[in-house]
């Protein structure tokens, strides 16, 4: 689908906060948007994750799956394979987490059929 390369940056550090943590690049002229199935490409390393892409704030930010690592301030390469679903802003906190938990499980099921 597309791919983008840049450095981890901090965020608003809000997927933290909802138990999500994401690496965040910046990407100029971004014309995506949403939730994707995605891979994460960190020192030569490839791992699965959830992607949302916002064009309007310039933004990709990638839930790297089963990872734990510091990444701010090193180059990642995030491919967005599969859209799962448009962006949407949620009423509360516990919707938003509740509809990332969801995305999260259908990365994981998609993943899971390759």
């Amino acid at each position: 689908m597309s791919s983008y390369t840049g450095v981890v940056q901090k965020g608003m550090r809000r997927g933290h906060a909802l138990g999500f943590p994401t690496a965040n690049i910046e990407v100029p002229y971004m014309e995506l948007s949403g939730i994707y199935v995605a891979l994460v490409t960190v020192e030569g390393k490839t791992y699965q994750a959830a992607a949302f892409a916002d064009h309007e704030r310039s933004i990709l930010e990638a839930h790297i799956l089963d990872f734990s690592d510091d990444l701010y301030g090193k180059g990642i390469t995030i491919e967005l394979l599969e859209k799962i679903r448009d962006n949407k802003r949620f009423e509360n906190d516990d919707d938003l987490r509740a509809a990332i938990a969801d995305d999260i499980k259908r990365v994981r099921e998609s993943f899971s059929k390759v």
